[in-house]
């Protein structure tokens, strides 16, 4: 049993490189055709050499973020460096948070805060009506 298990790893191999060429979009396919693809994994199966090609060489990256399949699209950038999450930052501020208007009545002006000492007062109250 184990001298048939090289045999059927190289066919495993085989196969499942050729299926995955089969079913790779066109245009995703790196370096060569997809048509000229499916003849090497084809030929050159027995021996490894079309499949793993075809892993090292023409299988469309996955690692590629949001489907990306160009590498300019791959370019990760820091949301520091990145201009349209700079400007998104700006225009949720002000939906969240717009400014008041300056007023210039002193009549409107709240009262200062209370002073420590009142609040001190007010704390002890508290506390002799909980116990």
């Amino acid at each position: 049993m184990l001298r048939y298990l090289p045999f059927l790893l190289i066919l495993a191999v085989w196969i499942y490189a050729f299926i995955d060429c089969l079913n790779t979009p066109e245009k995703e396919v790196r370096k060569l055709p997809k048509v000229v693809w499916v003849i090497i994994i084809l030929l050159f199966g027995q021996v490894l050499l079309g499949p793993i090609a075809w892993f090292a060489v023409g299988r469309p990256r996955k690692n590629a973020p949001y489907g990306a399949t160009k590498p300019q699209e791959r370019r990760w950038v820091a949301p520091d460096d990145n201009p349209d999450f700079l400007k998104s930052l700006g225009d949720d501020k002000t939906k969240r948070d717009p400014s008041p208007a300056p007023q210039d009545d002193p009549a409107s002006t709240p009262d200062p805060a209370p002073s420590d000492a009142s609040r001190d007062q007010d704390d002890d109250a508290h506390l002799k009506q909980w116990e």
